[in-house]
């Protein structure tokens, strides 16, 4: 059976988390390597300056005290006896599309994964209101990872999934959308007179391209974007090499 790494960055009791492993019971050896707390927002962020805590706290599920990528980090070089054969970050409480990859620790945590050569899959739920329903996102799963266990990934890819609440029964391979929020600072003071920000955000719903992960999320259909680790834009290179000798010549004067 094949072995499957369970991380995300809601915390380890979160109610997506469970229902992901409830979801895909059966289908291979199931770890949890994920925070104890919830760490949305921490990227692919490491703790430096701080031990990082880990607790056995059943069997098989470890529950660290550091980030997405720390709980990553550990399960690779320290918690498992063997690269998993996939991992799995999720199921996050709110979508990940847009530029809100660059932050997500859901995304971070695959990410990791894949810088260390494993195939990974970041899955998150879109919803609406109060009310979570995280079982379709995770039959979903269960129906989406053995694929990747037959067929693999290219090295260096994960995909990003996005679930929407009223999920309509179709599926899109997308593309990483444009903006889609805007940063949102409320101010405040405090009682001792300092002054604070709440940092929120507002959802861009105008200009949507058709073949994007926002797209398909607003029409009810699932979105699977496969992100790159390597962010070099190769034709870049092409168009800044005559900088070269511009600056080698300017350190000689």
């Amino acid at each position: 059976m094949p072995n499957i790494l369970i991380t995300n960055d809601d915390g380890i009791h979160a109610a997506g988390l469970r229902a992901l492993v409830k979801g895909i019971d059966g289908l291979g050896t199931v770890t949890i390597v994920a925070p104890l707390n919830e760490r949305s927002a921490a990227a692919q962020s490491l703790t430096l300056r701080q031990p990082i805590y880990c607790d056995h706290i059943a069997e098989r599920e470890y529950a660290i005290e550091g980030t997405p990528a720390d709980a990553m980090i550990l399960a690779f070089h320290t918690l498992l006896n063997e690269k998993p054969d996939i991992v799995i970050s999720g199921i996050n409480r709110g979508a990940n599309a847009g530029e809100n990859i660059y932050y997500s620790g859901t995304v971070g945590a695959a990410m990791e994964a894949a810088v260390n050569r494993v195939p990974a899959i970041a899955v998150s739920l879109a919803f609406k209101g109060q009310e979570f329903d995280f079982a379709p996102a995770a039959r979903f799963t269960r129906e989406l990872a053995p694929l990747i266990l037959r067929e693999g990934l290219p090295p260096g890819v994960i995909l990003n999934v996005n679930v929407p609440q009223d999920w309509t029964g179709e599926v899109r391979i997308t593309r990483q959308s444009s903006k889609i929020t805007r940063n949102l600072l409320k101010p405040g003071t405090d009682p001792r007179g300092r002054h604070y920000y709440w940092l929120s955000e507002q959802r861009i719903t105008e200009d949507i391209e058709p073949d994007t992960d926002q797209a398909a999320i607003r029409d009810g259909a699932i979105s699977i974007t496969p992100l790159k680790l390597d962010h070099t834009h190769v034709p870049s290179i092409e168009h800044l090499a005559h900088w070269v000798k511009k600056l080698e010549s300017a350190q000689q004067k």
